[in-house]
């Protein structure tokens, strides 16, 4: 098996043994053996990681146990979703069975198909022993639409990979054909020109969170016009995620880097860099243009905006450069911060630059390198890099999150097999979904 040579545990047949890694090691990783390593390591997370009844990938795990012990068994519905595409290029690379991720699969499904939905809607967080909702906040304790296209841009991609197997493989096929018809994407609209991301048995409508661009939500009204049973008319997309032409800007960018659309709260130097990630796990930038902007150049736009922010480094921060960038969402010095370039208190999200590998796979791999070979376990562990880092305030906390790790694993899989990509644009409905909201695109 190709790289994963200077790893915290080496692949060969059962074997585990304590290996040497970044300033540690004399030995220089190629950039496929840097690649194979990080991607598998990452991919650990929501395999060796996952809750055990559930086969869910939990919300955070912190190897220094500084959370409480009831965390243990929150899950994540769009944090799972986020990884499943790492898990099949863990099964077309030999890290695992066809059979062993069959059963996992098998697994996950048992669990969401009884665990707390409403109009076909999960939470945002279950509890992994008992599929009762885990609310996210006092009033967010019902169904969430994002985090629900999330997880089903995820299992779609693991549709098309099951669909044409053996029975097993078409029975978890079926299944999730099944929960995707059973999403009422309609009901999110409450009539209305627009979806909303909550609804909740005891306080209904109160979040009252309107999906409007541009932000990380674009997946959800493609899911929304795909769905096969309750489609929303174009009209909630035009008029609603594109504020009826507003989502428009002929002033956004900066660096020389123009940007289409208005970022919602930043529009100037663009958002947190999981806007570039989220929705794109399964729906492929590349090719992929609306009446309303170009994505591929968006989403590379808004990185090489943020990376340039990060080598100008107006804040002075110890470490930025070429070799460390990427501001995006995630723990940080304040607890959790949703870093970007106009909201920069020191902190670089590793997740940034390596989920956006596929637009800038050489300023990235230098990033990904830096990190592995200066800062070594500092940044690195069981589950691939750690959260959040900053040379500027000696924070290296060895916390992970699933949204963060998903995106990481799913992109680098995407850049090296453009897996994802395939699996999730060759479904029909998908096709369909994005012809009928007036999308080009290559699949």
């Amino acid at each position: 098996m190709k790289g994963l040579l200077l790893v915290l545990l080496l692949i060969s047949s059962s074997c585990v043994q304590e290996q040497k890694i970044g300033s540690e090691s004399q030995i220089k990783l190629s950039d496929e053996e840097l690649l194979d390593t990080v991607q598998y390591y990452t991919f650990q997370y929501f395999w060796k990681g996952a809750e055990p009844n559930s086969g869910m990938a939990p919300e955070r795990i912190h190897m220094d146990g500084v959370y409480p012990a009831q965390d243990a068994h929150v899950v994540t519905t769009g944090g799972t979703g986020m990884g499943l595409i790492g898990i099949l290029g863990a099964i077309e690379r030999g890290w695992i069975t066809r059979n062993q991720a069959n059963e996992h699969f098998q697994k996950m499904l048992d669990f969401l198909e009884k665990a707390d939905r409403w109009n076909g809607i999960w939470p945002h967080w279950l509890d992994g022993r008992t599929g009762k909702v885990k609310p996210f906040s006092q009033k967010d304790d019902g169904a969430d639409l994002v985090e629900s296209a999330f997880l089903m841009q995820g299992l779609l991609a693991v549709r098309e990979y099951y669909k044409n197997g053996n029975a097993s493989e078409k029975d978890i096929a079926a299944r999730i054909q099944l929960l995707w018809e059973e999403m009422n994407w309609n009901f999110h609209s409450r009539g209305r020109n627009v979806l909303y991301w909550h609804w909740s048995p005891k306080y209904l409508w109160e979040m009252n969170f309107a999906l409007e661009g541009y932000n990380e939500t674009l997946i959800a009204y493609v899911l929304a016009a795909a769905s096969p049973t309750h489609p929303i008319d174009p009209q909630l997309y035009h008029q609603g995620w594109a504020r009826s032409g507003e989502i428009k800007s002929s002033a956004a960018g900066a660096y020389g880097l123009a940007l289409q659309l208005r970022h919602q709260g930043a529009e100037k130097f663009g958002g947190p860099l999981f806007w570039a990630h989220y929705s794109f796990l399964g729906l492929n930038p590349k090719g992929l243009k609306d009446t309303y902007a170009d994505y591929w150049v968006e989403n590379t736009n808004q990185t090489l905006i943020n990376r340039a922010w990060c080598i100008a480094n107006p804040g002075k921060f110890k470490g930025y450069g070429e070799k460390l960038w990427g501001l995006t969402a995630s723990y940080s010095i304040t607890g959790y911060h949703a870093h970007r370039p106009d909201s920069d208190n020191g902190v670089i999200s590793p997740t940034a630059a390596i989920s956006s590998i596929v637009y800038t796979p050489k300023e990235s791999l230098q990033v990904i390198r830096n990190l592995y070979e200066t800062y070594g376990k500092k940044v690195f562990g069981p589950y691939g890099f750690y959260d959040a880092m900053s040379p500027e305030h000696n924070f290296f906390p060895p916390h992970y999150l699933a949204i963060d790790q998903g995106p990481a694993v799913s992109m680098i899989e995407n850049y090296r097999s453009g897996l994802g990509w395939k699996l999730f644009m060759q479904a029909p409905e998908v096709q369909a979904g994005l012809k009928k909201l007036g999308f080009s695109f290559s699949n």
